[in-house]
């Protein structure tokens, strides 16, 4: 009887190996390979959606991001039922199944805020809400003094459907404390994703890379999500996605020391992060193309360096935009991409199944 040969995974070791190699086209077509592997119909998925930030207040106050503000500040807001209602509905009417609902830590909404929104959102629309990364999740279980799977079950009850990926960033805590010291830490993250699968729920999974970061770093982060999903198989995806300087901390702190933090991810470093996530990521079924941070043809080339998703429509975006990134694409710019690529487009839900083929 022959014995049964085990997979053998790519180690810690290659993956720093390969994000320090300087033959893209090789990386590249190994991806490719896997790719084709796990998805030999050559369909490339993406979903019609909307981000709707609810609260741009947040005591966080990450050096990256540039869409913070506080409390008191002009540009601060938090939105009206009518101003979301409506948002939601231009979405389904446009063929969207789902919203992303994230908002910043706001120092005055406490649980009953989000139940609120949750069931208001329920009673009137059948749509999935994808929402509310783990930070929040984290504040929103703090503030309460609920544990976390307490507020999980909570949440999910009011109407919840699956979470985000926001917030994981890199998941090194010595580069969180540079980054973002108030935000919650990589062990947080990573518990309320399992605490998230445990009950059911699916999630994705980001990361966040170009910014000050070593490649030791994202070898960190990609180990420690495959190792989740070995123990949970909760995550539907993965997202890499470049730090945008523009208007951030970040950029200002290091234009006063003198250093230039511009354009900090070339095409090949993209592409590059995008095979070596791929073949690390041997768990995780679906990586998706960011559009949104590296434009339309980029996100094309990279479904030939491992990507099978070309991610959300969003038809509507604010984070990356406050970082001056303004790459606007429509449902028909998404399909025509996927088609000249040599691929079959389809629209697909949360959870990866489809609901149109194209």
């Amino acid at each position: 009887m022959k014995e049964k040969k085990t997979k053998r995974r790519v180690t810690r070791r290659e993956a720093l190996a390969m994000l320090k190699s300087e033959d893209l086209l090789e990386l590249g077509a190994r991806a490719d390979s896997l790719r084709k592997k796990l998805h030999p119909e050559g369909t490339v998925t993406f979903v019609v959606d909307r981000n709707i930030n609810y609260t741009n207040v947040c005591i966080n106050k990450c050096g990256f991001c540039a869409f913070w503000r506080n409390a008191d500040h002009p540009e601060a807001f938090l939105i009206d039922k009518d101003d979301l209602f409506m948002k939601i509905q231009e979405t389904i009417d446009l063929g969207g199944t789902q919203i992303l609902l994230q908002g910043g830590l706001h120092p005055d909404l406490g649980i009953d805020y989000y139940i609120d929104l949750l069931t208001a959102i329920k009673e009137r629309f059948d749509i999935t809400v994808h929402g509310f990364s783990p930070p929040e999740i984290r504040y929103i279980s703090d503030s309460a003094r609920c544990s976390v799977p307490e507020t999980l079950k909570i949440l999910k009850e009011a109407g919840l459907d699956s979470i985000p990926g926001g917030g994981a960033e890199i998941l090194s805590d010595r580069i969180r404390r540079k980054m973002s010291p108030k935000k919650l830490s990589s062990s947080e993250w990573l518990d309320v994703m399992e605490q998230a699968h445990e009950l059911g729920m699916r999630t994705t999974a980001t990361m966040m890379f170009g910014a000050i970061e070593d490649p030791e770093d994202i070898v960190q982060h990609l180990d420690s999500i495959r190792t989740l999903q070995d123990k949970t198989g909760g995550f539907t995806a993965f997202i890499p996605w470049s730090f945008q300087p523009g208007n951030t901390a970040l950029a200002r702190n290091a234009r006063e020391a003198g250093r230039a933090l511009e354009s900090t991810v070339t095409a090949v470093e993209y592409l590059k992060m995008l095979s070596v996530s791929r073949l690390y990521l041997d768990n995780i079924r679906n990586i998706q193309a960011s559009w949104v941070t590296q434009g339309l043809k980029l996100a094309q080339v990279a479904l030939r360096f491992g990507a099978n998703d070309f991610g959300s429509t969003m038809i509507e975006e604010n984070v990356v935009a406050a970082a001056g990134v303004t790459h606007r694409v429509s449902k028909e710019d998404i399909i025509l991409a996927i088609k000249n690529a040599n691929f079959s487009p389809a629209q697909r839900d949360t959870y990866y199944n489809i609901v149109v083929w194209h």
